[in-house]
């Protein structure tokens, strides 16, 4: 149980600075043309598309969420808040929901921008900060099912008698 818990603290901390991260930059997009190269990120300026503010809400949910499931995860390790033998199930919750908000956010930056059509000039890619988002659902995935394979390897009441 010691084991999963450790990584799953390890895992979140990862995710909520890759989350962050991904978050505030603007690499989400490259346009380059024949002579110029732009970047864009997800707090642009001006009116935006409505599927900018859904990837904004989500991420900012999955970032907060985030930090919240560390603060719980963190509280586990202490002994009086938690026995081996009770071990609450909030914490694995906790964790997969700051996941599947960020998966949500990703899924549809993507696949909203994926069906903008471009000019045939212009070269239009996802930047590192995209990717980063990425990287931070499969943290925070690792996160949750870390947390839960946690609680699940818990000993039963019985076992520490």
């Amino acid at each position: 149980m010691e084991p999963h818990r450790t990584l799953a603290l390890l895992a979140g901390s990862l995710g909520l600075v890759v989350t962050l991260t991904a978050m505030s930059t603007d690499w989400w997009v490259e346009v380059k043309g024949p002579h110029f190269s732009i970047h864009a990120g997800l707090w642009l300026k001006g009116p935006v598309a409505e599927y900018i503010h859904v990837t904004q809400a989500f991420t900012v949910l999955a970032s907060l969420g985030a930090l919240l499931s560390l603060i719980i995860l963190g509280l586990t390790f202490m002994p009086l808040l938690s026995s081996p033998s009770r071990a609450p199930v909030e914490p694995s919750l906790s964790s997969l929901s700051p996941a599947l908000f960020m998966t949500v956010a990703m899924v549809v930056y993507t696949s909203e921008h994926s069906n903008q059509d471009g000019l045939s000039q212009l070269q239009d890619s996802f930047g590192w900060s995209f990717y980063l988002g990425w990287v931070s659902c499969v943290l925070l995935l690792c996160t949750g099912s870390l947390s839960l394979s946690a609680y699940c390897a818990r000993p039963s009441g019985y076992d520490t008698l």
